[in-house]
């Protein structure tokens, strides 16, 4: 199988995953993947115009993806999966995802300290796209949510970026917090009187005041629907 196979094969799963995130239309696609494929392009990648060496360079930049990504194939698994655990060059951002998981429920209890399971490397612009700036190595790491309470602002089993600079309230948002409950992935408000756990799901799980002696574990980041595929 040559490179422009290879390549054909891969954007037609990035769209196939697109399509099951209920990404349909020709137009929304192109604009996840970069914003400069139009929806005749699309099209015709699709119906097996050549990818060249630039475009699929810009769709592993607006992905968040080394260089090259486009060039191996990746059909089989997910993108999160598929980037490499060799040691990042200095123009990617390593972020670890953890052997840990964050309820959005009622609490999930971790190991203190979780494993390393891989490592994904990405562009300084996304990371500054989603978190703002470009922090130091380290400081940023993926979790996995779980349950139902924040539905839906974030699904089950979401990957998430946690910035574990911000350890204490930082304005409203969402937090990695633990309650001496578990790790879990809430929001926080100010309510003037106090700060308020807070869930997207309120009939389930009203808000009540930030429990004295809970721990701040970081501020979560929302990563774009392209990535969220699991």
């Amino acid at each position: 199988m040559d490179i422009g196979e290879i390549r054909q094969r891969n954007f037609r799963h990035l769209i196939s995953q697109l399509e099951a995130d209920g990404i349909t239309k020709r137009r929304d696609q192109g604009e996840k993947l970069g914003g400069f494929l139009s929806a005749s392009y699309v099209s015709q990648l699709l119906a097996g115009k050549y990818i060249g060496d630039e475009v699929a360079s810009k769709i592993c930049e607006a992905l968040g993806l080394q260089r090259g990504w486009m060039d191996r194939p990746q059909w089989n698994g997910s993108i999160e999966h598929q980037v490499s655990d060799a040691p990042a060059k200095s123009a990617y951002v390593r972020v670890q995802q953890l052997d840990a998981e964050a309820d959005m429920g009622d609490g999930r209890v971790n190991a203190d300290y979780p494993e390393v399971i891989h490592s994904i490397d990405f562009t300084p612009a996304y990371i500054r796209s989603i978190v703002g700036f470009v922090p130091q190595p380290g400081r940023l790491v993926l979790v996995t949510g779980r349950g139902d309470s924040m539905i839906p602002i974030i699904q089950p089993g979401e990957s998430l970026i946690v910035d574990t600079g911000i350890s204490t309230f930082d304005g409203d948002g969402i937090y990695l917090i633990n309650t001496r409950n578990g790790q879990q992935i809430k929001g926080l408000q100010d309510r003037g009187d106090a700060i308020y756990v807070v869930s997207a799901n309120t009939v389930l799980y009203p808000a009540f005041p930030l429990p004295r002696g809970a721990v701040v574990g970081g501020k979560v980041h929302l990563r774009n629907r392209i990535d969220r595929l699991n």
